[in-house]
């Protein structure tokens, strides 16, 4: 049944390159290759964990806020600790424990005290922009030299990024033949069900909202390394534009049906899309209703072919 829905995005995203190609100069180039996915990668780790949230018929609008939160705690910690590699790692992992513990209070108040999950992660998303912004009140404060310029580079002569994203479809690859994503799939599409049949909902849905805030988390090392500074204000756009790569890739947003990796298809292909209106020259007055038509097409088509 996602089948479909799936095959939609990927051919869509083959046109999309094909006509990428066509309008924007030495698109193929590796440098430039490797420009775009500098600049899509961080939607496709955060569309990635909120397919798992989605799945279990539930959502994340904090993700934007948590990748905004865990950006300036992770600049602070390396900059308080000198810049050396140990302040590095330390300031990552400082980073991604901000972002485990977002997700446990999403996941907390949502499963266990039983609050609507759109409301939820509206409020608490607030909370955290509010966090990021007492901890980082202006932005600009820089990252150490060697964090910034190891992500835009390469290991083993591949490009960082490409390594990221691999690395990131592996994880999606293995999570996808164990039984905690058919286990989501169960929850979202009949709760009722998958609790008289002895699934631990409360824990499923809690730790579905901590693997979304840790790819939100992943995804604001990655915007660091990308801007090379703290920003309070960084990742507003990722929340919807999550969403919508969810929902491109072929997983219905009611939950029990889907999957991770044609989200990271539709996320490319809002990255695809976006590039397709820049260099096709369009008014910057029309590029933004393009884009949202495009989309609603995409969306709608995907929804269709799903339910077949």
């Amino acid at each position: 049944m996602e089948r479909p829905a799936w095959l939609l995005a990927a051919a869509a995203l083959v046109v999309l390159v094909v006509i990428n190609g066509l309008v924007q100069k030495g698109f193929f180039a590796p440098m430039v290759l490797q420009s775009n996915l500098t600049t899509f990668l961080p939607l496709v780790l955060v569309a990635i964990g909120q397919t798992y949230v989605i799945l279990a018929g539930d959502i994340d609008l904090s993700v934007g806020a948590v990748a905004a939160l865990v950006n300036v705690i992770t600049v602070s910690v390396m900059a308080a600790l000198g810049g050396s590699a140990g302040a590095i790692a330390a300031g990552m992992a400082a980073g991604i424990l901000v972002a485990v513990a977002c997700g446990l209070l999403n996941g907390l108040l949502i499963a266990v005290l039983r609050l609507q999950p759109m409301v939820t992660t509206f409020g608490t998303g607030i909370i955290f922009s509010a966090l990021a912004l007492w901890v980082l009140p202006q932005a600009g404060l820089v990252v150490p030299d060697a964090y910034w310029s190891t992500y835009g580079g390469a290991i083993l002569d591949v490009p960082t990024v490409l390594w990221i994203l691999l690395l990131a479809g592996l994880f999606v690859f293995v999570l996808a033949r164990l039984p905690f994503q058919s286990w989501l799939k169960a929850v979202g599409g009949n709760r009722s069900g998958a609790f008289q049949s002895g699934l631990p909902l409360t824990g499923i849905r809690i730790k579905a909202f901590v693997l979304s805030a840790i790819f939100a988390g992943l995804a604001a090392l990655c915007l660091t390394g990308e801007t090379a500074t703290g920003d309070p204000l960084m990742g507003q756009s990722l929340g919807m534009g999550s969403i919508s790569a969810v929902a491109l890739g072929g997983t219905l947003l009611s939950g029990g049906v889907g999957g991770a990796m044609g989200s990271i298809l539709g996320a490319l292909l809002l990255g695809m899309i976006g590039n397709v209106i820049y260099f096709a020259g369009l008014p910057y007055e029309y590029q933004t209703l393009v884009q949202g038509l495009i989309v609603l097409a995409a969306l709608a088509g995907g929804v269709v072919l799903a339910r077949r």
